[in-house]
């Protein structure tokens, strides 16, 4: 690595919940710089989650949240010329990061609806333990799993 690792930015909480964590998943869902559609796809998808489900849609988020974050994963490693996939912890901000990313990846791969309709069923899918991040996040941890004789050389 060259240079000094940049700087963590401090982002400010969304207007409408005061939260850093949905503040961030709004500037994930945000294309071409255009956050007021971004907010207004969030807040419209919380609205649809409260009113599918009559349950608080900050609770049903953070627990999407929680469900899809990987616990483990594999980084590859090249030891003695052969490169290894080695299984590793996940960082917390790397958590979150990758369940953000996943659950909108699911969100947009479905086919049909408006982006609220969809980013809701996602994370209702997801609160849930089910749907496709959650798959997704099953898929790494197998992965880590089957290559856990190769844990010795994360060390």
């Amino acid at each position: 690595m060259r240079g000094k690792q940049a700087p963590q930015r401090v982002i400010k909480p969304d207007p409408k919940y005061q939260s850093t964590t949905i503040a961030k998943f709004i500037n994930l869902v945000m294309h071409d710089g255009k956050k007021s559609i971004a907010q207004k796809i969030v807040y419209d998808a919380f609205e649809a989650i409260r009113e599918e489900t009559d349950q608080d849609p900050l609770g049903v988020f953070n627990k999407a949240i929680k469900n899809v974050a990987p616990m483990i994963e594999v980084r590859s490693r090249r030891v003695g010329g052969a490169n290894y996939q080695i299984p590793m912890q996940v960082r917390g901000d790397r958590r979150m990061a990758l369940a953000y990313r996943w659950i909108l990846t699911a969100a947009r791969a479905r086919k049909g609806k408006p982006m609220r309709n969809k980013l809701a069923d996602e994370l209702l899918a997801a609160s849930q333990n089910q749907g496709e991040a959650v798959k997704k996040r099953d898929d790494i941890h197998r992965m880590a799993e089957a290559n856990r004789a190769f844990a010795h050389f994360g060390r």
